[in-house]
């Protein structure tokens, strides 16, 4: 029988966010990546869209990695009749234990909040799925490990590394003769903690990122840059906050912060690490040591260095302390968590700083502050905008534009169709020109929940 093989793209077109890819074979259906929208209201909005297909129809869903714009909308699927195994890296499903509770807590946390005080234009509102929601999806998953291939019915399925956070993996499967390759969010090779990228050589078409497609990634020693920031703030007596991402970005900001502190090269001011989720994230990452560039004593003396704060009036006690220190909390673009509170705090004072520590995409407070906004809005209230904002963009643990073609120049010969998601617009195209410039191979900028034949 003839192949019948059609991809349809449910999100991360046009946007950054909502990853979520289709890939039909016959009379199976595959989900690659089932994310949440972030960012601009209306993307968000489209959280609450029923998905082109019923849940109950989809056989199977694979992960490339457990941030919530690939992973967070599975409790969502469970919870409205999808009963396939979810397939993940060991890593990327230890931290889907932690990453998606905790996501369905906060969505609750804020429904309720938003009913305390009235802000929202729902009554009442309501969170987009629950704690609950999110423990009970976790049930289904299953783990494959790096280099080992599975047969899941009529496809054999690859993980290879990505380099972009512990377990993150580019998703190769062969359904009969025809190869779909897709690349999830890809690292590189400067990171002090991930791996670079493995080296794909073959897909008949290729699904691949462009969150940094058109911008090449700051290269200046990342230790310096924080030392200088951490320094010149705690010369003013104040403090810093930084908006960072519970998995891959905290782990990086404590093992540079540490050698940084063992060098003598910062004031040694106390550091807090005000995320159970973050704390749960590195205790993961030492528990996973194949997975990242650390030895056992450079993950443990990291992993030592803050101060764990799990107990909310700890956290808001850290408010109350006026002297210098460094505060890590969740959210990495400020779009919830505890970091929304420490900013309500230090926003408004000069002498503190707010740093950031990779891309924010566009919609979220990270953005909007990094483009210079004099006051942002939390909790339904305005607050001025006083401190320093920094943002430490080598650290990201994205591949920029000279990386991305470069993991392409692997490949033996072009792809019948690259097609370029999980981009912003203008890096999309900036992404497919280069591509067609410096390769020469054929570039598609998919449309929404339209389906492309294979």
């Amino acid at each position: 029988m003839a192949n019948d093989c059609g991809l349809s793209f449910w999100g991360a077109v046009g946007t950054v966010t909502g990853s979520k890819f289709l890939l039909r074979h016959n009379k199976r259906r595959y989900l690659i990546d089932c994310g949440l929208f972030q960012g601009y209201k209306n993307l968000r909005l489209r959280n609450w869209q029923p998905l082109p297909l019923s849940p109950e129809r989809i056989d199977t869903v694979i992960l490339t990695h457990a941030h919530l714009d690939h992973s967070g909308y599975l409790p969502i699927l469970c919870r409205d009749g999808f009963r396939g195994q979810v397939i993940a890296t060991p890593a990327t499903r230890d931290l889907c234990r932690y990453l998606l509770p905790d996501s369905g807590f906060i969505h609750e946390k804020d429904a309720a909040f938003a009913n305390r005080y009235g802000f929202s234009r729902h009554h009442p509102a309501r969170p987009l799925y629950t704690r609950e929601d999110a423990q009970a999806c976790l049930k289904q998953f299953e783990s494959l490990r790096f280099g080992k291939i599975r047969r899941i019915n009529d496809l054999e399925l690859l993980f290879r590394r990505a380099g972009h956070i512990l377990g993150a993996a580019t998703v190769d499967l062969l359904l009969d003769d025809i190869r779909v390759v897709f690349s999830g969010d890809l690292g590189h090779a400067e990171s002090a903690t991930m791996p670079p990228p493995e080296v794909v050589e073959q897909a008949d078409y290729l699904v691949i990122e462009s969150t940094y497609g058109k911008r090449v990634r700051d290269r200046s020693d990342p230790e310096q840059a924080l030392a200088e920031v951490v320094g010149r703030t705690v010369a003013r007596g104040g403090t810093l906050i930084v908006p960072a991402f519970a998995v891959g970005r905290t782990q990086l900001l404590l093992h540079h912060l540490n050698r940084l502190i063992q060098a003598g090269k910062i004031p040694r001011v106390p550091v807090f690490l005000d995320s159970p989720l973050a704390i749960n994230a590195t205790e993961v990452f030492a528990n996973h040591p194949d997975d990242h560039r650390l030895t056992l004593a450079e993950a443990e003396s990291a992993c030592a260095l803050p101060r764990y704060v799990r107990d909310p009036e700890e956290s808001k006690q850290l408010d109350r302390d006026p002297m210098p220190k460094i505060i890590i909390a969740g959210s990495g673009m400020a779009t919830g968590g505890r970091v929304l509170h420490h900013l309500k705090v230090y926003l408004g004072d000069s002498r503190n700083t707010i740093l950031f520590a990779g891309y924010q995409a566009g919609g979220t407070r990270g953005a909007a502050m990094m483009d210079g906004a004099t006051e942002i809005k939390i909790h339904g209230q305005y607050w001025p905008v006083r401190a320093e904002v920094a943002n430490l963009d080598m650290l990201s643990a994205h591949a920029d534009a000279d990386e991305i073609i470069d993991w392409l120049r692997h490949f033996k010969k072009p792809p019948r169709k690259t097609f370029i998601v999980h981009g912003e617009p203008d890096a999309a195209d900036a992404l497919r020109q280069k591509i067609e410039q410096t390769l020469h191979w054929e570039c598609v900028l998919p449309e929404v929940d339209r389906e492309y034949s294979l």
